[in-house]
Protein backbone atom coordinates (compact mmCIF):
# COMPACT_ATOMS: atom_id res chain seq x y z
CA UNK A 1 0.00 0.00 0.00
CA UNK A 2 1.17 3.48 -0.72
CA UNK A 3 -0.80 6.67 0.85
CA UNK A 4 2.23 9.03 0.99
CA UNK A 5 0.35 10.55 4.15
CA UNK A 6 4.41 9.81 5.79
CA UNK A 7 5.71 12.48 2.49
CA UNK A 8 7.96 14.73 4.45
CA UNK A 9 8.94 13.05 7.11
CA UNK A 10 12.32 10.65 8.24
CA UNK A 11 12.71 7.12 9.52
CA UNK A 12 15.12 5.45 11.27
CA UNK A 13 15.13 1.97 11.51
CA UNK A 14 17.58 -0.16 13.22
CA UNK A 15 18.31 -4.00 12.34
CA UNK A 16 17.17 -3.12 9.50
CA UNK A 17 19.26 -4.88 6.48
CA UNK A 18 16.56 -8.17 7.06
CA UNK A 19 13.92 -9.10 7.97
CA UNK A 20 11.28 -6.87 10.64
CA UNK A 21 13.51 -3.82 10.66
CA UNK A 22 13.40 -4.37 6.49
CA UNK A 23 9.71 -4.65 6.46
CA UNK A 24 9.24 -1.61 8.52
CA UNK A 25 11.97 0.34 6.83
CA UNK A 26 9.70 -0.68 3.18
CA UNK A 27 6.08 -0.11 5.20
CA UNK A 28 7.36 3.41 5.80
CA UNK A 29 8.88 4.23 2.77
CA UNK A 30 5.83 2.95 0.99
CA UNK A 31 3.83 5.44 3.31
CA UNK A 32 6.22 8.28 1.93
CA UNK A 33 9.00 8.52 4.31
CA UNK A 34 12.95 9.20 3.67
CA UNK A 35 14.10 6.05 5.62
CA UNK A 36 17.81 5.58 7.24
CA UNK A 37 18.16 1.90 7.60
CA UNK A 38 20.92 0.98 9.83
CA UNK A 39 22.91 -2.38 11.11
CA UNK A 40 26.27 -3.30 11.99
CA UNK A 41 26.64 -2.33 7.88
CA UNK A 42 28.47 -4.19 5.24
CA UNK A 43 27.17 -6.09 2.01
CA UNK A 44 23.95 -6.99 3.39
CA UNK A 45 23.24 -3.52 4.39
CA UNK A 46 23.80 -1.86 1.04
CA UNK A 47 21.81 -4.54 -0.79
CA UNK A 48 19.30 -3.91 1.58
CA UNK A 49 19.16 -0.32 0.85
CA UNK A 50 19.23 -0.70 -2.81
CA UNK A 51 16.23 -3.02 -2.73
CA UNK A 52 14.47 -0.76 -0.52
CA UNK A 53 15.11 2.11 -2.98
CA UNK A 54 14.09 -0.12 -5.44
CA UNK A 55 11.05 -1.75 -4.18
CA UNK A 56 9.69 1.74 -2.45
CA UNK A 57 10.84 3.97 -4.82
CA UNK A 58 12.10 6.33 -1.81
CA UNK A 59 14.89 7.99 -0.62
CA UNK A 60 17.51 5.85 1.43
CA UNK A 61 20.23 6.12 3.09
CA UNK A 62 22.24 3.28 4.90
CA UNK A 63 24.29 4.08 8.02
CA UNK A 64 26.50 1.16 9.97
CA UNK A 65 26.12 1.27 13.59
CA UNK A 66 26.38 -1.10 16.44
CA UNK A 67 23.62 -0.41 18.45
CA UNK A 68 25.34 -2.24 21.41
CA UNK A 69 27.58 1.10 21.35
CA UNK A 70 26.57 4.44 23.05
CA UNK A 71 28.22 6.99 20.88
CA UNK A 72 27.98 4.59 18.09
CA UNK A 73 23.89 5.72 18.60
CA UNK A 74 25.17 9.21 18.83
CA UNK A 75 27.05 9.29 15.57
CA UNK A 76 24.34 7.57 13.73
CA UNK A 77 21.44 9.96 14.58
CA UNK A 78 23.78 12.92 13.89
CA UNK A 79 24.38 11.15 10.60
CA UNK A 80 20.39 10.94 9.91
CA UNK A 81 20.05 14.63 10.50
CA UNK A 82 22.27 15.15 8.43
CA UNK A 83 21.66 13.68 5.51
CA UNK A 84 17.45 13.37 5.52
CA UNK A 85 16.71 15.69 8.18
CA UNK A 86 15.49 15.39 11.98
CA UNK A 87 13.97 11.81 13.28
CA UNK A 88 10.25 11.88 13.03
CA UNK A 89 9.79 8.24 13.23
CA UNK A 90 11.91 5.81 15.43
CA UNK A 91 11.80 1.86 14.83
CA UNK A 92 14.05 0.57 17.12
CA UNK A 93 14.53 -2.83 16.68
CA UNK A 94 17.36 -4.95 18.09
CA UNK A 95 19.10 -8.84 17.48
CA UNK A 96 17.68 -11.35 19.70
CA UNK A 97 20.16 -12.94 22.86
CA UNK A 98 21.19 -16.33 22.43
CA UNK A 99 18.79 -19.20 23.41
CA UNK A 100 19.44 -20.71 26.62
CA UNK A 101 17.71 -21.78 29.65
CA UNK A 102 17.14 -19.96 32.62
CA UNK A 103 20.34 -22.01 34.67
CA UNK A 104 22.61 -21.58 31.71
CA UNK A 105 22.72 -17.93 31.33
CA UNK A 106 25.97 -16.51 32.79
CA UNK A 107 26.91 -13.08 33.82
CA UNK A 108 28.99 -12.77 30.67
CA UNK A 109 25.49 -13.36 28.66
CA UNK A 110 24.00 -10.71 30.69
CA UNK A 111 26.28 -8.08 30.33
CA UNK A 112 26.14 -9.07 26.52
CA UNK A 113 22.35 -9.08 26.41
CA UNK A 114 21.15 -5.98 28.18
CA UNK A 115 22.75 -3.10 25.75
CA UNK A 116 21.47 -5.57 22.50
CA UNK A 117 17.74 -6.34 24.22
CA UNK A 118 17.27 -3.44 26.34
CA UNK A 119 19.24 -0.12 26.70
CA UNK A 120 19.67 0.86 23.07
CA UNK A 121 15.85 1.88 23.28
CA UNK A 122 15.90 4.36 26.06
CA UNK A 123 19.56 5.59 24.54
CA UNK A 124 17.55 5.93 20.64
CA UNK A 125 14.61 7.56 22.45
CA UNK A 126 16.55 10.56 24.51
CA UNK A 127 18.61 11.25 21.39
CA UNK A 128 15.62 11.65 19.11
CA UNK A 129 12.94 13.02 21.25
CA UNK A 130 14.36 16.92 21.82
CA UNK A 131 13.71 17.19 18.00
CA UNK A 132 10.12 15.18 18.07
CA UNK A 133 9.38 17.59 21.31
CA UNK A 134 10.27 21.22 19.46
CA UNK A 135 8.13 19.77 16.51
CA UNK A 136 5.29 18.51 19.13
CA UNK A 137 4.92 15.71 16.42
CA UNK A 138 6.61 11.99 16.49
CA UNK A 139 5.87 8.58 16.37
CA UNK A 140 8.62 5.77 18.19
CA UNK A 141 7.41 2.19 17.70
CA UNK A 142 9.60 -0.75 19.15
CA UNK A 143 10.00 -3.97 17.90
CA UNK A 144 9.82 -6.53 20.29
CA UNK A 145 8.29 -10.27 20.92
CA UNK A 146 5.15 -12.06 22.59
CA UNK A 147 7.72 -13.37 24.86
CA UNK A 148 6.61 -10.21 27.16
CA UNK A 149 3.34 -11.64 27.29
CA UNK A 150 3.68 -15.64 27.11
CA UNK A 151 7.53 -16.22 28.10
CA UNK A 152 8.99 -18.76 25.13
CA UNK A 153 11.03 -21.72 26.28
CA UNK A 154 14.95 -21.32 26.19
CA UNK A 155 14.45 -17.53 25.59
CA UNK A 156 15.66 -16.50 29.26
CA UNK A 157 17.30 -13.26 28.30
CA UNK A 158 14.68 -12.19 25.84
CA UNK A 159 11.86 -13.30 28.25
CA UNK A 160 13.11 -11.10 31.21
CA UNK A 161 14.72 -8.39 28.71
CA UNK A 162 12.05 -7.59 26.59
CA UNK A 163 9.26 -6.91 28.85
CA UNK A 164 11.97 -4.41 30.73
CA UNK A 165 11.09 -2.04 26.56
CA UNK A 166 7.70 -2.75 27.28
CA UNK A 167 7.75 -0.99 30.62
CA UNK A 168 9.86 1.65 29.69
CA UNK A 169 7.95 3.01 26.85
CA UNK A 170 4.45 2.66 28.46
CA UNK A 171 6.00 5.44 31.00
CA UNK A 172 7.45 7.71 27.94
CA UNK A 173 4.23 7.46 26.16
CA UNK A 174 2.63 9.18 29.02
CA UNK A 175 4.90 11.77 29.56
CA UNK A 176 5.34 12.87 25.71
CA UNK A 177 1.33 11.95 24.59
CA UNK A 178 -0.07 16.08 25.23
CA UNK A 179 3.18 16.64 22.88
CA UNK A 180 1.99 15.04 19.82
CA UNK A 181 3.91 12.05 20.10
CA UNK A 182 2.91 8.62 20.43
CA UNK A 183 4.99 5.75 21.42
CA UNK A 184 3.90 1.95 20.97
CA UNK A 185 5.79 -1.67 20.85
CA UNK A 186 4.67 -4.25 18.32
CA UNK A 187 5.05 -7.83 19.62
CA UNK A 188 5.62 -10.33 16.46
CA UNK A 189 5.12 -13.94 16.95
CA UNK A 190 6.50 -16.61 15.02
CA UNK A 191 7.69 -15.17 11.67
CA UNK A 192 9.53 -16.06 9.02
CA UNK A 193 12.94 -14.24 9.40
CA UNK A 194 16.78 -15.60 10.03
CA UNK A 195 16.29 -14.97 13.69
CA UNK A 196 13.64 -18.07 13.52
CA UNK A 197 15.88 -20.24 11.71
CA UNK A 198 18.64 -19.33 14.50
CA UNK A 199 16.18 -20.51 17.09
CA UNK A 200 14.70 -23.23 15.36
CA UNK A 201 18.34 -24.61 15.07
CA UNK A 202 18.88 -23.62 18.79
CA UNK A 203 15.80 -25.53 20.20
CA UNK A 204 16.83 -28.38 17.94
CA UNK A 205 20.10 -29.04 18.92
CA UNK A 206 18.77 -28.95 23.01
CA UNK A 207 15.44 -30.92 22.37
CA UNK A 208 16.98 -33.09 19.94
CA UNK A 209 13.88 -33.07 17.85
CA UNK A 210 14.58 -31.74 14.19
CA UNK A 211 14.31 -28.20 12.84
CA UNK A 212 11.25 -29.19 10.92
CA UNK A 213 9.67 -30.64 14.35
CA UNK A 214 10.47 -27.38 15.80
CA UNK A 215 8.74 -25.09 13.32
CA UNK A 216 6.09 -27.35 13.20
CA UNK A 217 5.55 -27.06 16.80
CA UNK A 218 5.46 -23.42 16.24
CA UNK A 219 2.79 -23.40 13.84
CA UNK A 220 0.60 -25.73 15.47
CA UNK A 221 0.21 -23.64 18.67
CA UNK A 222 -0.54 -20.94 16.72
CA UNK A 223 -4.31 -20.39 15.92
CA UNK A 224 -3.93 -18.85 12.44
CA UNK A 225 -1.99 -22.50 11.76
CA UNK A 226 0.58 -20.18 9.99
CA UNK A 227 4.22 -18.11 10.48
CA UNK A 228 3.71 -14.58 9.84
CA UNK A 229 5.38 -12.35 6.84
CA UNK A 230 7.79 -9.92 7.99
CA UNK A 231 5.37 -7.76 5.59
CA UNK A 232 2.45 -8.22 7.85
CA UNK A 233 4.43 -7.33 11.06
CA UNK A 234 5.72 -3.96 8.64
CA UNK A 235 2.32 -2.92 7.92
CA UNK A 236 1.30 -2.86 11.75
CA UNK A 237 4.64 -0.81 12.13
CA UNK A 238 3.43 1.89 8.98
CA UNK A 239 -0.06 2.11 10.63
CA UNK A 240 1.28 3.06 14.04
CA UNK A 241 3.71 5.17 12.36
CA UNK A 242 0.55 7.04 10.24
CA UNK A 243 -1.02 10.44 11.06
CA UNK A 244 -4.51 7.59 11.59
CA UNK A 245 -2.82 6.43 14.38
CA UNK A 246 -2.32 9.18 16.00
CA UNK A 247 -4.94 8.49 19.08
CA UNK A 248 -2.75 5.31 19.89
CA UNK A 249 -0.09 5.29 22.26
CA UNK A 250 1.37 3.21 25.06
CA UNK A 251 0.05 -0.40 23.63
CA UNK A 252 1.97 -3.08 23.08
CA UNK A 253 0.15 -4.70 19.85
CA UNK A 254 0.53 -8.26 19.55
CA UNK A 255 0.76 -9.31 15.53
CA UNK A 256 0.89 -13.32 16.43
CA UNK A 257 -2.02 -15.16 14.74
CA UNK A 258 -3.57 -15.71 18.06
CA UNK A 259 -0.87 -17.47 19.74
CA UNK A 260 -0.59 -15.42 23.12
CA UNK A 261 -3.61 -16.81 25.24
CA UNK A 262 -3.85 -14.73 27.39
CA UNK A 263 -6.76 -11.45 28.16
CA UNK A 264 -3.81 -8.77 28.63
Amino acid sequence: MTTGDLVGKTALVTGASSGLGFAAAKSLARRGARVAIASRGGDKLDAARERLAAEASAEVAAIPADIRDAEALERLVREVETRLGPVDILVPNGGGPPSKPALEVTEEDWQVAIPLALLFVPRLCRLVLPGMRERRWGRIVAINSVSTRQPIPGLTLSNALRPAVVGYLKTLSQEVAAEGITVNTVLPGYTRTERQEELANAASARTGKSKEEIVAGWIGNTPAGRMAEPDEIGAMIGFLCSTEASYVTGQAIAVDGGYVRGLL
